[in-house]
């Protein structure tokens, strides 16, 4: 097996074990495995947008810097073993993320690239790849163009992803877990979870990755020892937010009522269309025993909005 198949093999299984791990035991239970967003993160966020922003990362931007400029004095890494290799890019890339997500929760103008991140009121293993397409091209771009420009082993790009896809899953993912000790040094949904609640006193605080040490040494930890609550306004933001991906994006440049969007015509035949589509999918989907699947009338604008969440 090349290295990619073992990778996405690895992947693969990982999904399945966080799956059956959030049925069997939930941080909040009764959480529906088609919750709302599920197909908005799932097929836009997950496959499109990852797919994408890839090719535009890699291709346009990562591969062109490095061919028009010379690095071969910054390959100092180019010796170090395989395992140092990757330790040393999660380390450093996990610093960053910290620093910058901090300062997405800062400035009113970085917010606006985060905020989606934040929308969702169920959080599961997906909801992590619910990110803003400027917000993955800023940070893979920062992850990745070290690990090609300073000479890495070029197996250190799938392992760093495969991780990084695997920790991001886990501590989003509805799971009751308890780390002890282990919570000061690596991150969980213990503590990640509460950064997704809607609670003040979370907006600057927990913003760690894969490594809560930076959370306890910059002193932004909160763990109250209790859970934020089961409740929608118990989680993610306090304003009301589009539910399509679309708009998800036009909302951080211009805000708007999605709401008002209905008057018109074709934005209705647009918003009814993908309800229907997704309703038929989880039809054929029973894993939640009662769930109720809603049918569309005409022109019900409310049905409208909560199919489409």
């Amino acid at each position: 097996m090349t290295l990619i198949q073992i990778t996405t093999t690895i992947l693969i299984c990982w999904v399945i074990l966080i799956i059956a791990w959030e049925r069997i035991s939930p941080y909040r239970k009764g959480l529906p495995f088609f919750r709302n967003g599920f197909w908005v993160d799932l097929v836009w966020y997950t496959i499109i947008q990852s797919y994408v922003l890839k090719i535009v990362i890699f291709d346009y931007i990562i591969n062109p810097v490095q061919h028009h400029f010379d690095w071969s004095g910054f390959q100092f890494i180019k010796s170090w073993s395989l395992t140092e290799q990757v330790l040393f890019f999660l380390v450093t890339h996990d610093l960053y993320i910290y620093l910058f997500h901090r300062l997405q929760h800062h400035s009113k103008l970085l917010w606006r690239t985060h905020e989606a991140h934040h929308s969702g009121k169920e959080i599961d293993f997906l909801a992590g790849s619910r990110s803003h397409a400027l917000e993955i091209i800023i940070n893979q771009t920062i992850e990745f163009a070290p690990i090609v420009i300073l000479g890495a082993d070029p197996a250190v790009v799938p392992i760093k992803a495969m991780l990084d896809a695997m920790f991001g899953m886990f501590i989003h993912a509805n799971v009751n877990v308890k780390f002890g000790k282990l919570k000061y040094f690596i991150n969980s949904p213990e503590l990640h979870l509460w950064h997704h609640a809607n609670y003040r006193e979370v907006f600057h605080a927990n913003f760690s990755t894969k490594f809560s040490i930076w959370d306890y040494l910059f002193r932004t930890v909160y763990d109250p020892g209790r859970k934020p609550g089961d409740n929608p306004e118990n989680w993610g933001l306090y304003y009301d937010f589009p539910k399509d991906y679309f708009l998800q994006h036009a909302f951080s440049v211009k805000r708007f009522d999605e709401r008002n969007l209905l008057k018109y015509k074709w934005f209705r035949r647009y918003y009814r269309l993908r309800p229907i589509i997704i309703n038929r999918i989880t039809a054929r989907f029973k894993l939640d025993k009662g769930a109720k699947i809603i049918t569309m009338q005409p022109h019900d604008d409310d049905s409208l909005i909560s199919c489409n969440q």
